[in-house]
């Protein structure tokens, strides 16, 4: 399986993400447990999110992630799908 990095820039406001935080992180919890998700959280200097996740695709991360509460509510104004190769880290084939 590939692993992927995944940013979210939310469109949204801090009060309407709030409102549905708790069923985004249930459903990232869940892939958490599922080994699908690797890491992930909010970015310090920008509304928005970075994720570490493993597929087989990148479409198969945007068919996963299109179930996310957030994508579903409107809430990410954009996302961006990059397959990344992890040199050195606990993620590396090394």
């Amino acid at each position: 399986m590939a692993i992927f990095a995944v940013t979210y820039a939310y469109s949204a406001s801090e009060a309407e993400l709030a409102e549905i935080r708790p069923t985004h992180r249930e459903f990232f919890k869940d892939l958490l447990e599922k080994q699908i998700l690797l890491a992930s959280g909010p970015m310090v200097d920008r509304p928005g999110a970075l994720l570490i996740v493993r597929a087989e695709s990148v479409e198969e991360v945007a068919e996963l992630l299109d179930q996310d509460p957030f994508d579903i509510a409107g809430y990410i104004g954009e996302r961006a799908i990059a397959e990344w190769n992890p040199i050195f880290g606990p993620w590396s084939a090394a």
